[in-house]
């Protein structure tokens, strides 16, 4: 029997409904109605870069335009309806979310005390008691509170003196809780202090029942995908578990198997709900405005994904005469309707109270007419209202 294809405009359409990119950005964005965003998305990547604002944030502002950093930080640090921890990388997440992170916690503490043996951390075992009893005496630390007559290694901004490295592990391992960031500097506190004694019991942690949890929630925001995809989603089943999964669900008849047509025209078997197909064949067309996406927005971040979806390649390296990035190594994606249009390079300078643009490259099927570039410009003068400085600045040979 044939299987239901996906053609490509319904699978874009499918995939940014699921990441809150089909409507228009609008709505509130803030308390309860933020969560509820991130809730959909699953969560949200932190990073540190800031020559715009701060991934996260953009992440947020790109669906919400009415969002501002304080919104994040209060939900986070003072109503603590968010943690953060691990997926792929350092994010913050539902609170509900929480138990099924006791997988992880258990998970982390094999893998990273040998991962982080062979990087040479000397010393930070021995170190976990003392680093315990100075956050049970003193309150919430830094890394910067601990070890401060250590030596850091040799290899590099990665390479931590033992106490920091302690904190690190107690912390993907479940003993300590990050509260927040100063700047961007992690404070950590004994997790019984922090987490709800109901989220943190040993009782809310079933092993099966977290990996259909955290495989069934991947799918749910992906619309569609291959099992490898659902595992990399919270990067903590493993493929085979998540292989195991949806040869389950299929028996089940709670899976069916599907196709979607690429961007390059090719035939891609996936897994979906059933019914996915008559769901996204349903849903309306995008908004034509351009929105400023962040490179680590959740759309985005599984690069092959982007590539077999949208044609965009992220990473574009020349190689002649040497190997080297074609558009720099953080420029921002350009999103019109359910396309990737192009990317731009620019940066908040504060001191000129400006947004300094300094290239546009369109994408090679793009025609940048002077309409594109009022929509633009639309969209950037928002940008530069959400960083707070005044105006925006392209510079000479904008438009590459």
């Amino acid at each position: 029997m044939a299987l239901q294809r996906l053609g490509n405009h319904m699978a874009r359409r499918l995939f940014l409904n699921r990441h809150a990119l089909l409507e228009k950005p609008a709505g509130p964005a803030k308390g309860s109605d933020l969560l509820a965003l991130i809730q959909r998305l699953g969560f949200v990547q932190l990073d540190s870069i800031n020559t715009v604002a701060r991934a996260h944030d953009v992440i947020l502002f790109s669906r919400r335009p009415g969002y501002r950093a304080q919104n994040l930080k209060q939900l986070y640090e003072r109503d603590r309806e968010l943690f953060e921890h691990w997926t792929h990388d350092a994010a913050v997440i539902p609170m509900a979310f929480y138990p099924h992170w006791h997988l992880r916690f258990e998970r982390d503490k094999d893998l990273l005390r040998k991962r982080w043996r062979n990087w040479r951390r000397d010393g930070f075992e021995a170190r976990f008691e003392a680093v315990l009893k100075h956050v049970r005496d003193h309150g919430p630390v830094s890394s910067s509170d601990v070890g401060k007559d250590e030596k850091n290694g040799s290899g590099g901004w990665w390479d931590w003196h033992p106490s920091k490295t302690a904190l690190e592990y107690l912390w993907r391992s479940g003993a300590l809780t990050v509260i927040g960031r100063e700047g961007f500097q992690k404070r950590y506190d004994l997790t019984d202090r922090v987490i709800e004694e109901h989220l943190r019991s040993s009782s809310s942690y079933d092993e099966a029942a977290s990996l259909n949890w955290l495989c069934s929630a991947a799918l749910d925001r992906l619309g569609f995908a291959t099992s490898g995809e659902i595992a990399a989603f919270w990067d903590t089943a493993s493929p085979t578990e998540a292989k195991a999964w949806c040869a389950g669900q299929m028996q089940l008849g709670d899976l069916e198997e599907i196709e979607f047509e690429q961007a390059d025209g090719k035939l891609r078997k996936v897994f979906a709900r059933p019914g996915t197909v008559d769901t996204a064949a349903e849903l309306g067309p995008a908004p034509g405005r351009i929105r400023v996406l962040s490179p680590f927005d959740p759309a985005l971040r599984d690069r092959k994904r982007a590539e077999r979806l949208f044609g965009f390649h992220y990473r574009i390296e020349v190689f002649t005469p040497a190997p080297k990035r074609q558009y720099g190594y953080y420029v921002f994606p350009l999103m019109e309707g359910t396309r990737l249009v192009g990317r731009i390079d620019m940066k908040a300078d504060r001191d000129a109270d400006l947004l300094r643009v300094t290239a546009v490259w369109p994408e090679q099927d793009i025609k940048w007419s002077a309409a594109r570039t009022k929509r633009l410009e639309a969209e950037l003068v928002r940008v530069a209202r959400f960083t707070g400085v005044g105006g925006v600045f392209f510079a000479d040979g904008w438009l590459r």
